[in-house]
Protein backbone atom coordinates (compact mmCIF):
# COMPACT_ATOMS: atom_id res chain seq x y z
CA UNK A 1 0.00 0.00 0.00
CA UNK A 2 2.98 2.32 0.46
CA UNK A 3 3.53 2.63 -3.55
CA UNK A 4 -0.30 3.58 -4.22
CA UNK A 5 0.81 6.68 -4.98
CA UNK A 6 2.55 5.26 -8.64
CA UNK A 7 -0.95 3.91 -9.23
CA UNK A 8 -2.06 7.04 -8.71
CA UNK A 9 0.50 8.58 -10.85
CA UNK A 10 -0.25 6.87 -13.62
CA UNK A 11 -3.36 7.37 -13.34
CA UNK A 12 -2.69 11.42 -13.35
CA UNK A 13 -0.40 10.73 -16.33
CA UNK A 14 -2.94 8.84 -18.84
CA UNK A 15 -6.59 10.13 -17.42
CA UNK A 16 -6.58 13.51 -18.20
CA UNK A 17 -4.99 13.30 -21.11
CA UNK A 18 -7.39 10.64 -22.46
CA UNK A 19 -10.56 12.64 -20.76
CA UNK A 20 -9.50 15.82 -22.75
CA UNK A 21 -8.80 13.95 -25.68
CA UNK A 22 -12.00 12.63 -26.17
CA UNK A 23 -13.92 15.87 -25.38
CA UNK A 24 -11.97 17.79 -28.11
CA UNK A 25 -12.02 15.20 -30.73
CA UNK A 26 -15.91 14.38 -29.95
CA UNK A 27 -16.14 17.93 -30.76
CA UNK A 28 -14.37 18.19 -33.71
CA UNK A 29 -16.10 15.30 -35.54
CA UNK A 30 -19.17 16.02 -34.50
CA UNK A 31 -18.73 19.07 -36.69
CA UNK A 32 -17.73 17.79 -39.25
CA UNK A 33 -17.96 14.61 -39.74
CA UNK A 34 -20.74 12.93 -37.23
CA UNK A 35 -20.65 9.31 -37.91
CA UNK A 36 -16.86 9.20 -36.66
CA UNK A 37 -18.09 10.42 -32.92
CA UNK A 38 -21.07 8.05 -32.73
CA UNK A 39 -19.12 5.17 -33.41
CA UNK A 40 -16.06 5.85 -31.65
CA UNK A 41 -17.64 7.15 -28.45
CA UNK A 42 -20.57 4.34 -28.71
CA UNK A 43 -18.26 1.83 -29.03
CA UNK A 44 -15.99 2.88 -26.68
CA UNK A 45 -18.63 2.62 -24.06
CA UNK A 46 -20.18 -0.69 -25.05
CA UNK A 47 -16.98 -2.08 -24.65
CA UNK A 48 -16.62 -0.48 -20.87
CA UNK A 49 -20.11 -1.58 -20.25
CA UNK A 50 -19.23 -5.54 -21.32
CA UNK A 51 -16.03 -5.37 -18.85
CA UNK A 52 -18.33 -4.15 -16.30
CA UNK A 53 -20.94 -6.87 -16.85
CA UNK A 54 -18.34 -9.45 -17.15
CA UNK A 55 -16.63 -8.59 -14.15
CA UNK A 56 -13.72 -7.99 -15.37
CA UNK A 57 -13.68 -3.97 -14.54
CA UNK A 58 -14.55 -1.79 -11.62
CA UNK A 59 -17.08 0.68 -12.63
CA UNK A 60 -13.80 3.64 -12.85
CA UNK A 61 -11.91 1.17 -14.56
CA UNK A 62 -14.69 0.38 -17.42
CA UNK A 63 -14.80 4.43 -17.84
CA UNK A 64 -10.86 4.64 -17.97
CA UNK A 65 -11.12 2.14 -20.39
CA UNK A 66 -14.03 3.51 -22.40
CA UNK A 67 -11.99 7.01 -22.71
CA UNK A 68 -8.45 5.61 -23.61
CA UNK A 69 -10.22 3.54 -26.45
CA UNK A 70 -12.40 6.49 -27.49
CA UNK A 71 -8.62 8.23 -27.50
CA UNK A 72 -7.37 5.74 -29.56
CA UNK A 73 -10.15 5.25 -32.24
CA UNK A 74 -10.03 9.02 -32.72
CA UNK A 75 -6.04 9.07 -32.68
CA UNK A 76 -6.49 6.29 -35.59
CA UNK A 77 -8.94 7.63 -38.17
CA UNK A 78 -7.29 7.66 -41.37
CA UNK A 79 -9.79 8.95 -43.31
CA UNK A 80 -10.57 12.57 -43.75
CA UNK A 81 -13.89 14.23 -42.91
CA UNK A 82 -14.59 14.25 -47.17
CA UNK A 83 -14.22 10.42 -47.18
CA UNK A 84 -16.48 9.72 -44.65
CA UNK A 85 -18.95 7.70 -46.04
CA UNK A 86 -15.90 4.82 -46.07
CA UNK A 87 -15.10 5.39 -42.38
CA UNK A 88 -15.14 1.88 -40.96
CA UNK A 89 -14.26 1.65 -36.80
CA UNK A 90 -12.71 -1.73 -37.52
CA UNK A 91 -9.63 -0.03 -39.39
CA UNK A 92 -8.53 1.79 -36.21
CA UNK A 93 -7.27 0.59 -32.50
CA UNK A 94 -10.37 -0.53 -31.91
CA UNK A 95 -9.57 -4.09 -33.20
CA UNK A 96 -6.03 -4.39 -31.57
CA UNK A 97 -7.62 -3.19 -28.12
CA UNK A 98 -10.63 -5.67 -28.47
CA UNK A 99 -8.49 -8.45 -28.82
CA UNK A 100 -6.61 -7.21 -25.66
CA UNK A 101 -9.66 -7.13 -23.89
CA UNK A 102 -10.43 -10.78 -24.96
CA UNK A 103 -7.69 -12.52 -24.67
CA UNK A 104 -7.29 -11.06 -20.94
CA UNK A 105 -10.58 -11.69 -19.69
CA UNK A 106 -10.41 -15.50 -21.14
CA UNK A 107 -7.24 -15.74 -19.33
CA UNK A 108 -7.96 -14.12 -16.39
CA UNK A 109 -10.82 -16.74 -16.24
CA UNK A 110 -8.46 -19.72 -17.08
CA UNK A 111 -8.02 -21.77 -13.79
CA UNK A 112 -9.30 -19.44 -11.80
CA UNK A 113 -10.10 -22.00 -8.74
CA UNK A 114 -6.15 -23.01 -8.85
CA UNK A 115 -5.14 -19.59 -8.84
CA UNK A 116 -7.12 -18.99 -5.93
CA UNK A 117 -5.51 -21.33 -3.60
CA UNK A 118 -2.23 -19.86 -4.65
CA UNK A 119 -3.35 -16.34 -3.86
CA UNK A 120 -2.55 -15.38 -7.38
CA UNK A 121 -6.18 -14.99 -8.73
CA UNK A 122 -7.10 -11.34 -10.39
CA UNK A 123 -9.75 -9.68 -7.50
CA UNK A 124 -13.68 -10.67 -8.08
CA UNK A 125 -14.90 -7.12 -8.56
CA UNK A 126 -11.97 -7.36 -11.70
CA UNK A 127 -9.36 -4.57 -12.59
CA UNK A 128 -9.06 -0.89 -11.22
CA UNK A 129 -9.00 2.10 -12.83
CA UNK A 130 -4.95 2.46 -12.13
CA UNK A 131 -4.58 -1.04 -13.79
CA UNK A 132 -5.93 -0.21 -17.21
CA UNK A 133 -4.38 2.92 -17.04
CA UNK A 134 -0.93 0.97 -16.88
CA UNK A 135 -1.88 -1.43 -19.48
CA UNK A 136 -3.65 0.76 -21.95
CA UNK A 137 -2.39 4.25 -21.54
CA UNK A 138 1.20 3.89 -23.20
CA UNK A 139 -0.80 3.19 -26.06
CA UNK A 140 -2.89 5.96 -26.03
CA UNK A 141 0.00 8.50 -25.62
CA UNK A 142 2.34 7.62 -28.37
CA UNK A 143 -0.80 6.98 -30.56
CA UNK A 144 -2.03 10.87 -30.38
CA UNK A 145 -2.21 13.54 -32.62
CA UNK A 146 1.23 14.68 -31.72
CA UNK A 147 3.00 11.36 -31.37
CA UNK A 148 1.64 10.43 -34.59
CA UNK A 149 2.83 13.85 -36.28
CA UNK A 150 6.09 13.49 -35.03
CA UNK A 151 6.87 10.10 -36.11
CA UNK A 152 5.31 11.19 -39.33
CA UNK A 153 7.37 14.07 -40.36
CA UNK A 154 10.69 11.97 -38.72
CA UNK A 155 13.04 12.01 -42.19
CA UNK A 156 13.37 8.32 -41.37
CA UNK A 157 10.09 7.26 -42.01
CA UNK A 158 9.46 9.82 -45.26
CA UNK A 159 8.87 6.26 -47.39
CA UNK A 160 7.73 4.18 -44.91
CA UNK A 161 3.97 3.55 -45.42
CA UNK A 162 1.14 5.93 -43.75
CA UNK A 163 0.25 2.74 -40.77
CA UNK A 164 3.78 1.86 -40.22
CA UNK A 165 3.99 4.65 -37.48
CA UNK A 166 1.14 2.41 -35.71
CA UNK A 167 3.69 0.05 -34.62
CA UNK A 168 4.64 1.84 -31.56
CA UNK A 169 1.30 1.86 -30.24
CA UNK A 170 0.15 -1.70 -31.40
CA UNK A 171 3.48 -2.51 -29.94
CA UNK A 172 2.24 -1.44 -26.27
CA UNK A 173 -1.07 -3.20 -26.93
CA UNK A 174 0.73 -6.87 -27.48
CA UNK A 175 3.14 -6.11 -24.50
CA UNK A 176 0.26 -5.55 -22.43
CA UNK A 177 -1.85 -8.69 -23.78
CA UNK A 178 1.94 -10.43 -23.31
CA UNK A 179 2.17 -9.71 -19.56
CA UNK A 180 -0.89 -10.86 -18.47
CA UNK A 181 -1.43 -14.13 -20.94
CA UNK A 182 2.02 -15.10 -19.67
CA UNK A 183 0.86 -14.60 -16.29
CA UNK A 184 -2.39 -16.08 -16.12
CA UNK A 185 -2.02 -19.04 -18.65
CA UNK A 186 1.74 -19.83 -17.51
CA UNK A 187 0.66 -20.35 -13.71
CA UNK A 188 -2.34 -22.48 -15.12
CA UNK A 189 -0.51 -24.68 -17.37
CA UNK A 190 2.49 -24.72 -15.10
CA UNK A 191 0.60 -26.44 -12.59
CA UNK A 192 -1.15 -28.97 -15.28
CA UNK A 193 2.09 -29.90 -16.20
CA UNK A 194 3.56 -30.81 -12.96
CA UNK A 195 6.75 -27.88 -13.12
CA UNK A 196 7.18 -24.40 -11.56
CA UNK A 197 8.63 -21.40 -13.51
CA UNK A 198 12.22 -19.75 -12.61
CA UNK A 199 13.60 -16.47 -12.04
CA UNK A 200 14.41 -14.24 -14.57
CA UNK A 201 17.70 -13.24 -13.19
CA UNK A 202 18.77 -16.24 -11.20
CA UNK A 203 16.80 -19.56 -12.81
CA UNK A 204 16.17 -20.82 -10.00
CA UNK A 205 12.92 -22.02 -9.23
CA UNK A 206 10.18 -20.31 -7.76
CA UNK A 207 6.65 -20.52 -6.69
CA UNK A 208 4.05 -19.99 -9.28
CA UNK A 209 3.03 -15.83 -9.54
CA UNK A 210 6.61 -14.53 -7.85
CA UNK A 211 7.38 -11.21 -9.45
CA UNK A 212 9.89 -12.08 -11.91
CA UNK A 213 9.28 -15.86 -12.38
CA UNK A 214 8.87 -17.11 -15.99
CA UNK A 215 7.59 -20.21 -17.36
CA UNK A 216 8.73 -21.76 -21.02
CA UNK A 217 4.82 -22.45 -21.35
CA UNK A 218 3.98 -19.37 -20.04
CA UNK A 219 6.53 -17.30 -21.61
CA UNK A 220 5.47 -19.34 -25.15
CA UNK A 221 1.93 -17.95 -24.29
CA UNK A 222 2.54 -14.87 -23.62
CA UNK A 223 4.41 -14.85 -27.43
CA UNK A 224 1.53 -16.06 -29.10
CA UNK A 225 -0.28 -13.21 -27.62
CA UNK A 226 1.92 -10.48 -28.37
CA UNK A 227 1.57 -12.00 -32.35
CA UNK A 228 -2.18 -12.11 -32.19
CA UNK A 229 -2.46 -8.49 -31.05
CA UNK A 230 -0.05 -7.28 -33.62
CA UNK A 231 -1.75 -9.45 -36.47
CA UNK A 232 -4.88 -7.65 -36.01
CA UNK A 233 -3.57 -4.25 -35.51
CA UNK A 234 -1.80 -5.05 -38.89
CA UNK A 235 -5.16 -6.29 -40.63
CA UNK A 236 -6.71 -3.26 -39.21
CA UNK A 237 -4.19 -0.29 -40.35
CA UNK A 238 -3.29 -2.36 -43.17
CA UNK A 239 0.14 -2.28 -42.09
CA UNK A 240 1.70 -5.27 -43.85
CA UNK A 241 4.32 -7.74 -42.77
CA UNK A 242 6.50 -4.35 -41.55
CA UNK A 243 3.88 -3.44 -38.75
CA UNK A 244 3.47 -6.74 -37.71
CA UNK A 245 6.95 -7.94 -37.07
CA UNK A 246 7.70 -4.48 -35.65
CA UNK A 247 4.92 -4.58 -33.21
CA UNK A 248 5.05 -8.06 -31.94
CA UNK A 249 9.18 -7.45 -31.04
CA UNK A 250 8.45 -4.58 -29.26
CA UNK A 251 5.71 -6.76 -27.34
CA UNK A 252 8.07 -9.41 -26.97
CA UNK A 253 10.51 -7.07 -25.66
CA UNK A 254 8.12 -5.50 -23.05
CA UNK A 255 7.52 -8.82 -21.68
CA UNK A 256 10.76 -9.72 -20.53
CA UNK A 257 11.53 -6.42 -19.53
CA UNK A 258 8.52 -6.67 -17.52
CA UNK A 259 9.77 -9.64 -15.80
CA UNK A 260 12.65 -8.39 -15.28
CA UNK A 261 11.66 -5.17 -13.33
CA UNK A 262 9.39 -7.81 -11.31
CA UNK A 263 12.56 -9.91 -10.29
CA UNK A 264 14.17 -6.74 -9.15
CA UNK A 265 12.51 -2.88 -8.59
CA UNK A 266 9.28 -4.93 -8.13
CA UNK A 267 10.18 -7.45 -5.25
CA UNK A 268 12.63 -4.86 -3.79
CA UNK A 269 9.61 -3.30 -2.76
CA UNK A 270 10.60 -0.14 -5.46
CA UNK A 271 7.91 -0.49 -7.61
CA UNK A 272 4.14 -1.59 -7.81
CA UNK A 273 2.94 -3.87 -10.16
CA UNK A 274 1.17 -0.87 -12.00
CA UNK A 275 4.23 0.86 -12.67
CA UNK A 276 5.67 -1.87 -14.02
CA UNK A 277 3.01 -2.58 -16.32
CA UNK A 278 3.02 1.09 -17.40
CA UNK A 279 7.06 0.96 -18.16
CA UNK A 280 6.73 -2.09 -19.76
CA UNK A 281 4.36 -1.18 -22.24
CA UNK A 282 6.29 2.05 -22.56
CA UNK A 283 9.62 -0.14 -23.45
CA UNK A 284 8.20 -2.17 -25.93
CA UNK A 285 6.46 1.49 -27.47
CA UNK A 286 9.96 2.26 -27.32
CA UNK A 287 11.83 -0.81 -28.79
CA UNK A 288 9.32 -0.47 -31.58
CA UNK A 289 9.99 3.02 -32.06
CA UNK A 290 14.05 1.51 -32.20
CA UNK A 291 13.00 -0.70 -35.33
CA UNK A 292 11.19 1.99 -36.86
CA UNK A 293 14.56 4.38 -36.84
CA UNK A 294 17.08 1.63 -37.98
CA UNK A 295 15.42 -0.58 -40.46
CA UNK A 296 14.35 -0.24 -43.92
CA UNK A 297 11.12 0.31 -44.71
CA UNK A 298 8.94 -0.47 -47.76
Amino acid sequence: MKLIWQSKLVLLVVLPFAAASVVLETHWWAVNCWPVAVWAVGLSLLLGLAGLRLGAATPAAAFCGAAITASLIFSTVTFSPSEALVYAPWHTALVPVLAVFLLTAVTTRLGRVQKQRLGTAERREGRSAAQVAANLGVAALVSSEFAQSWLSGAGWLAHATPALPFAVGVAALAEAAADTVSSEAGQVLSLALGSRPRMITTLRQAEPGTDGAVSLVGTLAGVAAAGVVAGVGALAFGGGLALFWISSAGGVFGLFFDSLLGATLERRGWLNNDAVNFLSTASAAAFALGLLAVLPHP
